[in-house]
């Protein structure tokens, strides 16, 4: 039910124009003008409580000096005639020293604070006495001289102390109702000029707020026909709004947006042309005249030595290979059909290299469904094949293989060719990685790389690793999906299908 009320209550608002959402604002501002309000009586209050608790200190003070005259008097006494411990006078001593430390941190006026130093200094004295008649008994001294320091010293020093106190309480009086009628004449000072500004506030915002949602309200219909029309797919309109700072602002982006977006349907239409072109060139090159011209040439001498086996296998190949090319006009394809496009093509070289060439693919049945852009493997194979297995004196071995991590397809070529020098990996991977396509070595590889890019973005496509006289290894990394078609490509951070990481 609360719910329910909750987004009624949205919804509601939501709905209401600016000019009551205006007005609502500073209704709101009234609210916490009242709430400041509040406050100030808060902290008034505080003030109360805090001269009352000085009022407090004030008489305990007062009481302080009775008592302790009283009894400090009344233990000398008992010490001297019943020779009774020091360790109760020593201790009220010690409390009342440090009721006087207090006294002098809260002073507030130079004369109760010399009263507050004038009783430490009392009560030092009187330790000392004290000290002294202790000393006496402890040594067997004289009976007389104890009475002479009780009635000489002692006694004066406690009249002393309670001269003082009383002192002290007759200033602290005098400063406390000084605060207190300070701070109620500061009290109706401020509640007074309070009143005052909040009423002004109130009738000013009010006032303000008719003129500030006229200003708004009207450049902000202007605003709403102009996206009106963009929303239509009109792009040459654009916003001339002079008025007021804030939507002048709005104004400006507005056009800025609009501006971005036509430029961004401009773009996108160029990648949308750039991919198309790669997939074309991709696809031709498939179609290499050679390749298909030795092809034939081994099917002819293959049938020549009556080697009709052979000639079935390769030709059975050569038509998986062209059909898995062209897939129907399809520009995505399973990994499955991307499997048998690949072995396709090393089934064919297998017959024309037999004695050179050995190949494995290990690729987990439950990746098969994956998607993938059509020709990303072949690519790699034959770069595998012409630039690392035949450079190599005997037998090459070329590896492709496949496994998810963190969500992510990651497909290997690797071959145990002759690799390529630190020099000569940088310049290949520059060369596929960069914007120029002119570089005829690594066209393959390049048009490979970049749909990769225009597919899923530039954390994603070919990575290499190669090391001289050992092999090279060539990785693709791409997200996992299992959808038929993807986007045709990602422009302008339009496709969410980034992550962190990737292959470079």
């Amino acid at each position: 039910m609360s719910f329910k009320f909750t987004n009624s209550i949205k919804n509601k608002f939501n709905n209401m124009s600016l000019t009551v959402k205006i007005r609502l604002y500073f209704a709101f501002i009234l609210f916490i003008f009242c709430c400041a309000f509040i406050v100030i009586f808060i902290k008034q209050f505080q003030y109360n409580k805090e001269f009352n608790q000085i009022i407090k200190n004030a008489t305990a003070a007062s009481s302080f000096s009775i008592d302790f005259k009283k009894d400090i008097d009344y233990k000398m006494n008992q010490i001297i005639f019943n020779e009774m411990p020091f360790d109760d006078v020593y201790k009220e001593i010690d409390e009342a020293d440090a009721i006087a430390e207090e006294l002098i941190i809260t002073a507030r006026s130079k004369e109760c604070k010399d009263r507050a130093l004038a009783i430490q200094k009392y009560l030092k004295n009187l330790r000392t006495h004290v000290h002294n008649v202790e000393e006496n008994i402890a040594s067997n001294g004289l009976y007389d001289d104890r009475i002479k320091i009780l009635e000489t010293k002692i006694y004066i020093i406690t009249s002393l102390i309670h001269n003082t106190i009383m002192e002290y309480t007759y200033y602290i009086t005098i400063e406390l109702e000084n605060f207190r009628n300070g701070m109620h004449s500061n009290m109706v000072t401020s509640f007074e000029i309070i009143t005052v500004i909040v009423a002004a506030i109130a009738a000013g915002a009010l006032f303000i707020s008719l003129i500030i949602s006229e200003s708004i309200t009207k450049p902000i219909k202007q605003l709403g026909m102009i996206t009106h029309q963009v929303a239509k797919g009109d792009l040459s309109v654009r916003s001339d709004i002079k008025n007021g700072a804030e939507v002048k602002v709005l104004s400006d982006s507005l056009n800025i947006m609009i501006e971005k977006l036509s430029n961004l349907i401009e773009t996108v239409k160029n990648e949308q042309i750039s991919l198309r072109e790669a997939e074309f060139k991709l696809l031709q090159e498939q179609i290499n005249p050679h390749f298909l011209y030795n092809t034939l040439d081994t099917i002819i001498w293959l049938s020549e030595a009556n080697k009709s086996h052979a000639v079935i296998d390769m030709v059975t190949s050569l038509s998986s290979y062209f059909r898995a090319s062209l897939s129907k006009g399809k520009s995505v394809v399973t990994l499955n059909d991307e499997v048998l496009h690949v072995s396709s093509y090393l089934s064919i070289q297998k017959l024309r290299y037999g004695d050179i060439l050995e190949y494995e693919i290990d690729i987990p049945d439950s990746l098969g469904k994956c998607s993938i852009p059509k020709i990303t493997l072949q690519p790699l194979v034959e770069n595998a094949l012409y630039h690392g297995i035949k450079n190599k004196r005997g037998k090459g071995r070329i590896q492709i293989s496949g496994k998810m991590q963190d969500e992510l397809l990651v497909l290997t070529v690797e071959d145990d060719g002759m690799g390529m020098k630190p020099e000569r990996l940088q310049e290949v991977m520059e060369g596929i990685s960069g914007n120029d396509e002119s570089n005829k070595n690594f066209f393959g590889l390049y048009n490979v790389n970049k749909r990769i890019q225009l597919y899923y973005g530039t954390q994603f496509g070919i990575s290499l690793e190669s090391a001289y006289g050992e092999g090279t290894r060539a990785t693709v990394c791409i997200p996992f999906s299992t959808e038929q078609e993807l986007p045709d490509a990602n422009i302008g951070g339009e496709r969410v299908l980034l992550r962190n990481g990737g292959c470079f």
